[in-house]
């Protein structure tokens, strides 16, 4: 059995509707409570390591101080300084001014954080795979197709701390396109992931449905669409399932008129797995509940070993091709 997660990020519980999203409602599906940051809204920065960690914010110590970019890893040096030196609303405008115009990306704390710090995880002690979890990279030195996209959207998601939603985007139709390929890309690592059969959990995150929301609040079709199309992408992925795998859907905030709100939303394929999850932080005991309850035995290609004669036959033809 191996349990997956996808986490889809500002996945609102008012927009779903199990007539039109049945596969993003799955067997069970609840509206749960959210954490509000010191910014007044909940924060991607602070709530994923809440989700993978069961802790606040204050506990897990990934606080968001002044907006996504300026709590950017790579720029707390310039944040520490600034924060004796500058107005709060000068920091904003320069923090998305860094993400706007330079290399630099959020939600890149390294998977070491929580060990250094004794945090546990719920990746810890089992064979598990995470994709694109905000502020849990295993590789800080790779990254996938979404969040290069992300990273070189340009003037196609640009930071604007007084335009409604907090972005503007020089082409929306483009920016749409875009963000559906980011959804495409993490659904499908996931599903590769869960199709490998070497994971007691695997757990996939996509930002493109939250990006939609901030640039398209005012346009109720692209959002809807872009609903129908996660609804889709997720029942694929929901074809991949054994009869005894589990299926948890998960996000950390709403988003409605290009703002964040204060519920978030959880669904299943194992309906009683959502029992007493109330809040974000409610999530990591569901998921290792489940984990508990799977009888795990990873499945390998590689443990066969070739017979002598095969592989002389191989080389032999490799060599005849003029491969060797």
């Amino acid at each position: 059995m191996t349990v997956v997660v996808l986490g889809v990020d500002a996945l609102d519980p008012d927009l779903v509707d199990p007539v039109d999203h049945p596969h993003l409602c799955l067997e069970r599906h609840e509206r749960i409570e959210t954490i509000v940051s010191s910014a007044g809204e909940p924060s991607t920065h602070e709530l994923w390591p809440t989700i993978i960690t069961g802790l606040p914010p204050d506990e897990h110590g990934l606080v968001l101080d002044d907006g996504v970019a300026w709590e950017n890893p790579a720029l707390n040096f310039a944040s520490t300084v600034a924060d004796y030196m500058l107005p709060e609303s000068i920091r904003t405008k320069i923090g998305a001014w860094l993400l706007n115009n330079t290399a630099e990306d959020a939600f890149r704390v390294p998977a070491t954080y929580y060990a250094e710090r004794g945090i546990s995880t719920v990746f810890d002690g089992i064979a598990s795979k995470a994709i694109g979890v905000p502020n849990y990279v295993v590789d800080t030195e790779s990254d996938d197709r979404e969040h290069q996209l992300r990273r070189n959207m340009g003037d196609l998601f640009e930071r604007d701390p007084d335009a409604k939603g907090g972005h503007t985007s020089a082409n929306v139709a483009e920016f749409y396109e875009q963000c559906l390929e980011m959804m495409m890309i993490r659904v499908a690592r996931t599903r590769r992931a869960l199709r490998s059969r070497q994971y007691e959990l695997v757990f996939g995150y996509t930002s493109g449905l939250d990006l939609i929301g901030h640039v398209s609040h005012d346009r109720p079709k692209v959002r809807n669409r872009a609903y129908g199309e996660l609804d889709q992408l997720v029942a694929e992925l929901a074809g991949d399932l054994r009869a005894d795998d589990t299926l948890v859907l998960v996000s950390d905030h709403g988003l409605q008129n290009g703002l964040h709100t204060d519920e978030a939303m959880v669904a299943s394929t194992t309906p009683g797995l959502l029992e007493g999850v109330t809040d974000v932080r409610d999530i990591r005991g569901a998921i290792e509940r489940a984990i508990r309850q799977s009888d795990y035995s990873p499945e390998s290609l590689w443990d066969e070993q070739r017979s002598g004669a095969s592989a002389e036959r191989v080389a032999e033809q490799l060599e005849d091709l003029g491969y060797m």
